[in-house]
């Protein structure tokens, strides 16, 4: 049977409420409880009777509104003050112990966080509060967790848009789709105006619709970092750029539905293996781009753009693992890349304005092929795309490339996760769709997806598994200083050098031996090189302690259904 992650065994009609100081539901009903993974409904209610208890339960006094007015617009001490002087006048204030989880998130103090919201529960035994700290939870790589403090509150009629925005992030994280929509629905529907929530509606709406919003929203302060304010801008510029122009589903042309084709070897320096990657060919020019499952999209250096034709529609910034910083680049279209036997035409690819990406001629990422299941055969230095299962009730699906997220998914940054499906064919049913495990795939292990990222439980010598990026791209295996620091010995290491798309890393560390155990698989690390990985984890939103990398990759064939969200692997040992 499939590997069911811990969450799988949280049902959800035998979760018992909390005892609530004050009743959720002044009516006495319980609204229907909410899907747990793999259901197909969720919990639904009366939108006024709700928001009318949520405004009983939670009066706005002045001090209050002031507080969320600072958070809202990233003055955050202004806002820590202002909470606390509401604690001072009800020092039971569920709002308040909220809201100031919700700063110290929005800050990256991740323990600050978890502190207000368990000490807020020590005296008012709060949906609210218990909603904050599902947030803090999902922050921390305890999805579970997260997920279980959500449900809860919902299930008792309690009207939380928060908590149903809450299971729309976890239930894309595990491909239910068609979930994800339905939970967001009703978070939208219960506060409109929450930015949060805005920005993952957004996605929904028409593209002019898009521009209007972005405009109105960077018009005004937020409380987003320097960082997430240039990327939206950047999305808003690429949707001001291309919006007279016609859609790109970057569409297969060829009539072949699946390939095999062999990697080639992207080498640091003659003697050193990188990576393995593919000969790509971009409107007919000749390129080698490094297979990056760590990686979105397609991204190539300037040399190549120049050569294959690729004309700037708007200008983006890109970075990676490194403390230097991002660096300038650009989006364009390309009008035929072929790889093995497929040609796509009019293909979105990334432009960053160096000589050289970190060897070959870029990266593309394994998310380019979320339509197909991908073979990777490092072993056997072969690539494998095949079409996925077909659903029961659907019949073939028009097959693409994922060079982009519009269309079939979205990639405003407003959006953390993606819903990444094929097209359907006129006579599918239509819309997104929850994950659909083939019988033939029923030993495959299930993943969390954050965008184009592939997150794999992993346990360190811990009951309790925590969350890897499987990333081709990266040479070596990875943890994180953090996860380090809980677990073994760590200690500086001013030989190792460590360089990315955002330049080096400045402080190095290693850790004692560290054993891995993944999917069914197990391996032993001598001297695990560690750093700190926590802007990786701001950007995805959820801890990630560590990386699986290419020393650890490079003995396995590896199977992964982007579309369902699971992974396989084979020991192939080398000779």
């Amino acid at each position: 049977m499939l590997r069911r992650l811990l969450f799988w065994t949280v049902l959800i009609l035998c979760v018992a409420p909390f005892s609530f100081g004050q009743s959720a539901d002044p009516g006495g009903k319980a609204s229907p409880s909410p899907p747990g993974p793999g259901s197909q409904s969720a919990g639904t209610g009366s939108n006024s009777t709700q928001a009318d208890a949520a405004a009983a339960l939670h009066p706005a006094p002045s001090a209050l509104l002031e507080a969320i007015r600072h958070y809202r617009r990233g003055e955050f001490d202004a806002a820590i003050q202002s909470y606390n002087a509401v604690l001072q006048e009800n020092p039971k204030s569920p709002d308040a112990y909220a809201g100031l989880t919700r700063v110290y998130l929005k800050q990256k103090e991740v323990d600050q966080a978890y502190d207000a919201a368990t000490n807020g529960l020590k005296v008012t035994d709060s949906p609210t509060v218990h909603v904050a700290l599902g947030e803090v939870y999902f922050r921390q790589g305890k999805i579970p967790e997260a997920e279980h403090e959500w449900i809860t509150v919902v299930n008792t009629g309690y009207p939380s848009a928060r908590a149903f925005w809450g299971l729309f992030r976890v239930r894309t994280s595990l491909s239910l789709y068609k979930q994800a929509k339905e939970t967001l629905d009703k978070a939208h529907d219960l506060d409109p105006s929450d930015p949060d929530i805005q920005k993952s509606w957004v996605g929904s709406l028409s593209r002019a619709e898009q521009i209007k919003f972005w405009e109105e929203y960077l018009a005004s302060p937020t409380n987003d970092d320097a960082e997430t304010r240039a990327d939206m801008q950047h999305h808003l510029d690429f949707l001001k750029a291309s919006q007279n122009q016609p859609r790109h589903p970057c569409r297969l042309v060829s009539h072949v539905p699946s390939t095999e084709t062999k990697l080639v070897r992207i080498l640091t320096d003659p003697t050193h293996l990188h990576g393995y990657g593919l000969a790509v060919s971009l409107n007919e020019k000749k390129g080698e781009l490094l297979l990056d499952t760590g990686a979105g999209g397609i991204l190539i250096d300037q040399t190549l753009a120049r050569k294959a034709g690729i004309s700037q529609i708007s200008e983006t910034d890109i970075g990676g693992i490194g403390d230097k910083g991002r660096s300038g680049g650009y989006v364009g279209f390309a009008d035929s890349v072929k790889i093995g036997d497929l040609e796509f035409q009019d293909c979105r690819v990334s432009v960053l304005e160096k000589r050289s990406v970190l060897g070959g001629d870029g990266l593309i990422g394994g998310d380019v092929f979320s339509h197909f299941l991908v073979e990777i055969d490092f072993p056997g230095e072969k690539l494998r795309l095949s079409p996925l299962p077909k659903r029961p009730d659907e019949e073939n699906a028009e097959v693409t490339l994922q060079t982009a997220k519009d269309g079939s998914g979205d990639d405003s940054p407003g959006k953390t996760d993606t819903d990444i499906i094929a097209k359907p064919s006129p006579t599918s049913r239509r819309g997104p769709r929850d994950r659909y495990i083939a019988p033939e795939m029923e030993s495959y292990t299930q993943i969390y997806r954050f965008g184009h990222s592939l997150l794999i439980p992993t346990r360190m010598g811990e009951p309790t598994p925590r969350l890897f990026l499987i990333d081709t791209g990266s040479t070596l295996n990875l943890m994180s200083l953090k996860a380090a620091e809980t677990l073994t010995k760590v200690r500086g290491n001013s030989n190792m050098h460590i360089r990315g798309l955002s330049g080096s890393v400045d402080k190095v560390y290693t850790a004692d031996k560290a054993v891995l155990q993944f999917a069914h698989l197990r391996q032993e690390n001598q001297d695990v090189t560690t750093f700190d990985l926590s802007h990786l984890s701001d950007r995805m939103g959820t801890e990630v302690s560590g990386v699986l990398g290419f020393t650890t990759l490079r003995l396995l064939e590896m199977r992964i259904d982007y579309r369902d969200g699971i992974v396989d692997f084979t020991y192939k040992p080398q000779r």
